[in-house]
């Protein structure tokens, strides 16, 4: 395997998942304070979004591992499309 390829390979990149999104009006942001609740645009059955450089590029479900969160991946994009999400056209 080429150099350059390896080295590609081995980059780190910022993994989202997204839970949901919700326009809020500035005024409403400023009066968040703790437990504050804010409804979002999915349902708690649907599944998440996984993004790489805030584009989707697969979905998946919340899990509980141990007394963490985690995320278990159901669908991905193909390799063109991840590597698109992360800027290589």
């Amino acid at each position: 395997m080429p150099t350059d390829v390896k080295t590609i390979l081995n980059l780190t990149v910022p993994v989202i998942v997204q839970v949901g999104q919700q326009k809020v009006a500035m005024d409403d942001v400023l009066t968040l304070c703790p437990g504050a609740i804010l409804e979002l645009n999915k349902s708690a059955e649907e599944e998440l979004d996984l993004l790489i450089n805030n584009i989707k590029i697969g979905t998946g479900v919340a899990v509980k591992v141990g007394e963490n969160f985690g995320f278990s991946v159901t669908n991905v994009g193909s390799a063109t499309d991840i590597v698109k999400a992360m800027g290589g056209g």
